[in-house]
């Protein structure tokens, strides 16, 4: 069977994409939101001093390392202070916490399961409150460790915590908006393109950074080149297994319909070795920065005698740390397990198989099957877990060695080619249903006798 990258380009030319204008609109569409996103990424919050702020952020003295991964996500906006610093991870944030009450909360489980398209939009509507309460808090610990620094503001008081919480508050509704209407009308996940686009923003800068270094001298050449080598394995890695599948057999039965025998027919139950997709490091990430982004801030000012274990905590959430990695690590393989829980229900796949007479051969239908695809869903699981964790934690090892001075990180690497993957394979789907809709419209033409009707003469 031909992958989705042969099907692409073999269905894919320049001709049917020309005349692809549904597409065209899609395309320009989420493009025109990207730009809109990027611009919002070089506005300051009201009241800060930008060039002390980036003094302050770019101290080679001071440890960020959680900063730096915020500013690699929100495509450099942190570093400015922009009104679009939180990004969407309290969005993110929330998801998980509504997902998690929805396996959990009876209630909002039998939302999940029995909503239908109202119960969904429901939970959906919980998430978005839930996301301005954690922006709200996120924001009210940037304003306050803001206010506190000296030299960073220019008039620090009630007033620009006030201001600084609606503006960062409001930048994320903003870009949890743009990112739902980029899904319904653009191409690909909103979400997932917000964080890809801030990724693909600072990556440039992060190549010349590291190029900068080995001219210094602070980098080997060969380290340089060892590193550039391992990155592109990496992509070449992550594709491999993104596109790596287990197919289970699935036969129906054959059938007396009048004087016919029908079915006997044989289709496959394709299940990825990453069901998850991209969901766990992004949660994990989301998770680590929730507790520490404030910490980081008020770290070097001056704290009180209660409050002196903080620098120490801080210290130890950096990249390379080994409580970071451990942390780090857990979650992902927890939120692996956790996600496919949600988007994969063993026992429903095996009720819709024996609902229409489907079975796998060899194993009886109903509970012998639920069983059956738990036992290899579960060991599919365990590979895509141990295969993210290690994609993400080899930069973390390597900034153990080198600082954290490296900031190409594989979470970031595992997103911007997963969601390429995605969007790619959404842009192939709307050229094939463009495709289609012309053979349909071609067959009613030859039904007609390939010409249109002749007028009528008077």
């Amino acid at each position: 069977m031909a992958s989705a990258a042969e099907q692409l380009a073999a269905n894919m030319n320049m001709g049917s994409f020309a005349k692809a204008t549904e597409l065209h609109k899609r395309l320009l569409f989420t493009l025109m939101a990207l730009l809109v996103y990027r611009i919002g990424t070089y506005v300051p919050i009201p009241g800060i001093n930008s060039e002390a702020f980036l003094a302050f952020f770019q101290n080679p003295e001071g440890q960020r390392g959680i900063l730096d991964m915020v500013n690699m996500f929100s495509g450099g906006a942190v570093e400015r202070m922009a009104v679009f610093a939180l990004n969407v991870m309290p969005y993110i944030s929330a998801s998980i916490i509504v997902q998690l009450m929805g396996a959990v909360y009876p209630p909002w489980e039998k939302l999940r399961k029995e909503g239908g398209e109202s119960g969904r939009k429901q939970l959906n509507q919980y998430t978005r409150y839930l996301t301005v309460v954690l922006a709200l808090f996120q924001a009210g610990g940037i304003a306050i460790g803001l206010n506190v620094q000296p030299n960073l503001v220019d008039q620090p008081g009630i007033f620009f915590i006030i201001s600084t919480v609606t503006t960062l508050v409001g930048g994320t509704m903003f870009l949890m908006w743009l990112g739902e209407q980029v899904t319904a009308r653009g191409v690909g996940n909103g979400i997932s393109l917000i964080i890809f686009a801030g990724i693909v923003a600072v990556l440039p800068g992060t190549i010349a950074r590291m190029f900068g270094m080995a001219q210094q001298g602070v980098m080997s050449p060969v380290v340089l080149l060892l590193i550039c080598v391992l990155a592109v394995a990496v992509v070449v890695f992550i594709v491999f297994m993104e596109r790596a599948q287990r197919r289970l057999l699935i036969q129906y039965p054959k059938r007396q319909e009048g004087n016919r025998m029908t079915g006997g027919e044989r289709s496959f139950l394709p299940l990825k070795v990453n069901t998850a997709g991209v969901i766990p490091p992004i949660f994990a990430s989301s998770l680590l920065m929730l507790p520490t982004t404030v910490a980081q801030l008020t770290a070097s000012a001056d704290l009180p005698s209660w409050l002196a274990w903080l620098p120490t905590v801080t210290a130890q959430m950096q990249h390379g740390q080994p409580i970071f990695m451990v942390l780090y690590g857990a979650l992902i393989i927890f939120f692996c397990f956790f996600y496919t829980s949600i988007t994969f229900n063993p026992e429903d796949t095996a009720e819709n198989l024996r609902k229409y007479g489907g079975f796998l051969p060899g194993i009886r239908p109903g509970k012998r099957t639920a069983e059956y695809l738990d036992y290899v869903l579960t060991r599919l699981t365990t590979i895509g877990a141990i295969y993210i964790t290690a994609v993400c934690l080899l930069p973390e090892f390597l900034a153990a060695e080198m600082g954290n001075g490296l900031l190409f990180g594989g979470t970031s690497i595992l997103i911007v080619v997963s969601v390429t993957m995605d969007t790619v394979a959404q842009i192939q789907s709307q050229l094939l249903a463009h495709q289609y809709e012309g053979l349909i419209k071609k067959a009613k033409l030859r039904g007609r006798g390939g010409r249109t009707p002749a007028p009528v003469r008077r």
